[in-house]
This record gives C-alpha cells, sequence and structure tokens, in this order.
C-alpha cells in the first residue's frame, strides 16, 4: 500500500487537459480578517463543482478494458458521484451509484445528468457503501471508494501539487478531511516539493473519525452536519496509513464555524461553497492565534449546496452578527400601536421584515397583545440602538 510523489506527477500527466486547472487566488478580505496571508484554491469551479474529479477520472483511465465494459459501482453523498458519473459518460464506462437518504437534490440530480444509474439506499455513507459491495457482488461492478483506493488517492494528490506549484510560499494547507483521500494524497504532494510545508486537516466535530483513530479511540460520529461532504464516520485505511505521519495537526469545527465560513466566502469572495468546503476558513476562525502571520492555504473542496441551505445558511449568520433580530414587545391592543412601533424603528433605519401579532399568550393580559417584530438592522450596535429606542418611548420588550 503506497501512493508516491511519482504517482501523483503521473496522475497529472494521465488527467491533463481533461480536468481544469482550478486557480489559486491571494485573499486580501479574508487576509484582513485573520491576520493571516489567506490563499484559497477554488476546487469548487470545477465541472461538477467539486475536488473529486481528479482522483475519479485518474482511477476510470487506470481500468482495464474488461473493468470498462463491467462498470463501476460506489457509495457517495454526492461530489464523488457526480465527478465519477461525468467522466464515466465521458469515457463509455457504465456507472451506479447508491446515495444515502437525506443526500441533497443538487448533487442527487447532478449525478443523474451526467447518466448514472443512482440508486438511494441506507441512512448514512456507510449503509450507502453496503448496498454498492452488494451490487458488486451481484452484477459483477468494479467498486470505486471514494477515498480508500491508491487510485483515487494519486489523483487527489495533483490538488495539493497544483496548489504549491502556483503558491510555492505557503507555509501551511488546510484540507477537510473526511475519508481522507484529498488530505494524503496532498500532503504527499506538499511534503516532497517543501518538506516544511505544514499540513493541517479539518474535521466535523459530529465526524471526528480521523482524530479518534489518531488517538487509538472509537469514533463518536453521528448527527445532522452542514459538512455532509466530510460526514464519514470510519477515515479509510489507506489515506491514514499515507498521511498520518505527514499530518501537523487536525482542528475540530463546529457547525457554527462551517455556517460562518460559507456566509463569509459568499460575502467577502462572492463564491459559492458547501459546508465542507468551508472547512479551512471554519479552522482559521475558530483558532486565529494559530495562523497570525502565516501564509496558509485553503481548498475550497466543492460548492455543491442547495439553494434553500444556503439562504438558511445566509440568515442564520445575520441572525449571528444581529443584523437580523426579533423584537418581541408587550403593548395594549388598540388600534394604531404597531404603526406606531413601526415608526420608531423605522425612523431609525430599520426594515421590518415580518410582524406576528400574538393576542392569545396566557402570559399577556386579556386587553394587550404580544408583537414580534423582525427586523433587518446594519450591525449589532444599530440592534441595541433601535432596542433602546423602543424601551425609550416605554414599550416593554421581552427579549431583544
Amino acid at each position: 500500500m503506497t501512493v508516491t510523489f511519482a504517482d501523483i506527477q503521473a496522475a497529472q500527466d494521465r488527467i491533463r487537459g481533461q480536468v481544469d486547472r482550478t486557480p489559486a487566488r491571494h485573499s486580501r478580505r479574508l487576509s484582513q480578517l485573520t491576520g493571516a496571508e489567506v490563499w484559497l484554491k477554488f476546487d469548487n469551479l470545477h465541472f461538477t463543482g467539486s475536488f473529486k474529479e481528479r482522483g475519479a477520472l485518474n482511477r476510470l483511465l487506470l481500468l482495464s478494458a474488461d473493468e470498462r465494459r463491467r462498470g463501476v459501482v460506489a457509495a457517495s453523498a454526492g461530489n464523488h458521484a457526480q465527478a465519477l458519473a461525468y467522466h464515466g459518460g465521458r469515457l463509455g464506462v457504465p456507472v451506479t451509484i447508491v446515495m444515502p437518504e437525506g443526500t441533497p437534490f443538487a448533487k442527487i440530480n447532478g449525478t443523474r445528468s451526467h447518466g448514472a444509474t443512482v440508486v438511494i439506499h441506507g441512512l448514512d455513507f456507510s449503509g450507502a457503501t453496503e448496498e454498492a459491495k452488494r451490487l458488486e457482488a451481484e452484477k459483477g461492478f468494479i467498486f470505486v471508494s471514494a477515498f480508500d483506493d491508491e487510485g483515487i488517492v494519486a489523483g487527489q494528490g495533483v490538488c495539493g501539487l497544483e496548489f504549491m506549484e502556483d503558491a510555492p510560499d505557503l507555509d501551511a494547507l488546510l484540507i477537510p478531511i473526511g475519508g481522507g483521500g484529498l488530505i494524503a494524497g496532498s500532503a504527499i504532494a506538499a511534503k516532497a516539493l517543501k518538506p516544511n510545508v505544514k499540513v493541517c486537516g479539518v474535521e466535523a466535530a459530529r465526524y471526528p473519525s480521523f482524530t479518534a483513530r489518531r488517538a487509538g479511540q472509537p469514533p463518536k460520529c453521528t448527527g445532522q452536519t452542514i459538512a455532509e461532504g466530510i460526514a464519514i464516520k470510519a477515515v479509510g485505511e489507506i489515506p491514514f496509513g499515507l498521511s498520518d505521519r505527514l499530518i501537523d495537526d487536525v482542528f475540530v469545527c463546529e457547525e457554527a464555524d462551517f455556517e460562518r465560513g460559507v456566509s463569509l466566502l459568499v460575502t467577502h469572495e462572492k463564491t459559492v461553497v458547501e459546508g465542507a468546503g468551508a472547512g479551512g476558513l471554519a479552522a482559521m476562525l475558530a483558532n486565529p492565534d494559530r495562523f497570525t502571520g502565516m501564509k496558509v492555504g485553503l481548498v475550497l473542496t466543492g460548492g455543491n449546496i442547495d439553494a434553500r441551505m444556503l439562504a438558511v445558511v445566509l440568515n442564520r449568520e445575520m441572525v449571528r452578527e444581529r443584523r437580523m433580530i426579533v423584537y418581541r414587545i408587550l403593548g395594549d391592543d388598540r388600534p394604531g400601536m404597531l404603526s406606531a412601533m413601526a415608526a420608531v424603528i423605522g425612523g431609525l433605519g430599520g426594515n421590518i421584515i415580518d410582524v406576528v401579532h400574538n393576542r392569545l399568550a396566557l402570559d399577556v393580559p386579556a386587553k394587550g397583545a404580544e408583537f414580534d417584530i423582525m427586523v433587518e438592522t446594519r450591525d449589532s450596535a444599530h440592534a441595541d440602538e433601535i432596542g433602546a429606542a423602543l424601551k425609550d418611548r416605554g414599550y416593554e420588550l421581552r427579549m431583544g
């Protein structure tokens, strides 16, 4: 079991011209925000929306003529699925993908649009993998792991190779870890080019499989995460064996860190990433002192996020920043009451988005009413200014 720098260079030559070389750019805005020199590699700009294309294509090109005829099967939450489906279609290789229940519709539809057969099975990645293995035995397909495969790891390593070629002064790379294929290949490539570069992983707090494996403990992985692309209960044997000695640190991030990363990349970089794709930035935001003054490379691993979920994340970040706030006001139930409150809010530049008028709350007097007024503000200070003005006018605020 080995993947060498030469294997990654060979993969780079093999896939050249068939997969985009994604841009690596310096981010002035994120550098100002974090106190580090931040470089971004935009793997969300691949045709199928994620880094998975390099590994999928490299693995397909390594198939024998007989294996191509039989076709491949894989289990994937979506990004590996779309990459395998797209390049399988290009090469005339039949592709069957098993996706767990709850996979975002954008990823299901994207996979089908490339001509793959999609099977929905299992509550999570483990359940989907079991079904894919069953189909392998029943139909004679070639099972292509999303990460636990030397050909996949070598292909994904081209990401790290490209990044270090385009930004050779980097002090550190921050790479999300799911099954471990991307960080394993990229660590091999990056350290071959610059031995002292730090390679750090990022995991979701609900799926810290690499961290647990390093500590010799069974992973405690459960629940929903916005970073579903790295929601893997067990890191791959091959990636772990290759990368454990090469990875300098692993950061475990909470859901709010991923959400904030997605929001900041949209607002500051005008680029859309999925939860896992914001992992590197999430780690920097959660551990600001670790990277001060360093040149840090973040791989934006994918951009396949449902429009509805993106809207939810952006609105939740507005709530965290108090740029969207609900003023709950206890008042008299009489004509003109609501317009008077609105005049105070509007007079200070607040934008009223929604109003709920509750007359049936039992802790409100029978002749009173409770008003929940959702307001868009400029920032937290503006929210406080509006709240103080409402109180000065005699309104009783229950929450703000």
